[in-house]
């Protein structure tokens, strides 16, 4: 090669190197090039520089925005809180449902009233169904469980998070000391590290043109902010900005009602008795194995409003959905309606509670419990609690 380039006129530079072919028998070494000289004492600093305020620059736009940084309502957080049952914490109060109980039960402040906060299980987007039977396959857990039960949940065999089961079997400890890093080192300091704001998510809100014969859809967004013990609870912009809250009642509006629309991956209205009497007879079956361990179970219907709450008793009423399962089951039940205290709260997107109103409902739900369904238990020693 160096040949047939001196041959032509050329000259190699310092970075030509000989081929297989320019060197018969010789095995071809391990290619190297010089590093050209460069003043990298200034570069190194400078691409530094322009990534921390390129960095900057996006977290202060989503700031802006409204976020705050809050933790990854992710697999492996869940992960977390499910292994505190079969690490000591068996006997503990466990909450399974969909988001409703997961924003609407406010951990501090259960922990102020009973001493000791309860281990949060609930699943947006999910029904309970699953999370059930594995409690009740679990000889750990001995403790008391409330199952917050939107309609819904009883036309789902699984749900947006039904692969959280899978993930914490076979979790990894790399991602067990990824989930451990990332809660501690980035998620607290930084707003932007949020999956709504990813720029592929970010992309997908775009107002794209619409294509013919397909019906434009509004894509779910950002509703709630999560801490380190999936305490959450609803993001204060889907109270206070009118057109964010507008936008987050669509996304119900065209998923759950209208000109005969259903859910996604939700079967015809013809099959929904079917499913209903599976999903019944299952937790019946589960409800019994927990009930044989001594496990109190109280099933609550969180509360709704607007059309959102409209849709569910003309589509879901509880004679279809509620009562049966509490009559299967034979475990008590709290059906916000029935209760005056339970209704008139703040529901902004229709679906779930304000944050002031979660801490409220989180109050009140926790007296009628003790009074009508468990008996009391002495507040942990603590601070107050000798």
């Amino acid at each position: 090669m160096l040949e047939r380039g001196a041959a032509a006129g050329l000259v190699p530079d310092a970075c030509t190197r000989q081929t297989a072919a320019d060197r018969p028998g010789v095995a071809q070494p391990v290619p190297t090039r010089p590093v050209p000289a460069q003043p990298w004492n200034r570069i190194l600093p400078g691409a530094v520089l322009l990534c921390a305020l390129l960095v900057g620059g996006w977290e202060w736009y989503w700031r802006a925005f409204g976020a705050t940084p809050g933790i990854r309502n992710s697999d492996g957080l869940w992960a977390m809180q499910r292994r505190r049952i079969d690490t000591g914490e068996g006997d503990a109060t466990v909450l399974i449902g969909d988001s409703r109980m997961l924003f609407d039960l406010q951990l501090p402040v259960w922990e102020k009233l009973a001493g000791k906060p309860p281990i949060q299980l609930s699943l947006e987007g999910t029904s309970p169904f699953f999370v059930l039977d594995d409690l009740a396959d679990d000889a750990h857990f001995t403790g008391r469980l409330l199952v917050g039960l939107a309609p819904l949940s009883l036309l789902r065999s699984g749900g947006l998070r039904f692969g959280v089961l899978p993930y914490t079997h076979r979790e990894s400890p790399s991602q067990r000391i990824g989930q451990s890093l990332s809660m501690h080192l980035l998620e607290p300091y930084l707003a932007f590290d949020d999956p709504d704001f990813a720029l592929q998510t970010v992309l997908a809100h775009l107002a794209w043109p619409a294509r013919p014969q397909l019906a434009p859809e509004v894509l779910p967004r950002k509703l709630s902010v999560t801490e380190a013990d999936r305490n959450t609870y609803l993001w204060s912009k889907v109270e206070t900005d009118a057109d964010y809250r507008a936008q987050a009642r669509s996304v119900w509006q065209q998923r759950h009602w209208g000109t005969g629309a259903l859910p996604p991956a939700l079967q015809p209205p013809a099959q929904w008795p079917a499913l209903i009497e599976q999903q019944i007879t299952g937790a019946a079956k589960a409800v019994a194995k927990l009930r044989a361990r001594g496990v109190k179970v109280v099933f609550v219907r969180p509360p709704s409003g607007g059309p959102y709450l409209a849709a569910e008793e003309r589509d879901l009423p509880r004679a279809l959905t509620f009562e049966p399962l509490l009559a299967a089951t034979g475990a008590p039940g709290i059906y916000f309606a029935d209760y005056p205290q339970l209704r008139g709260l703040e529901l902004p997107e229709w679906s779930h509670l304000s944050a002031a109103d979660a801490a409220r409902f989180t109050a009140l739900l926790y007296g009628l419990l003790e009074r009508e369904h468990w008996e009391p238990r002495a507040p942990a020693p603590g601070p107050g609690n000798p």
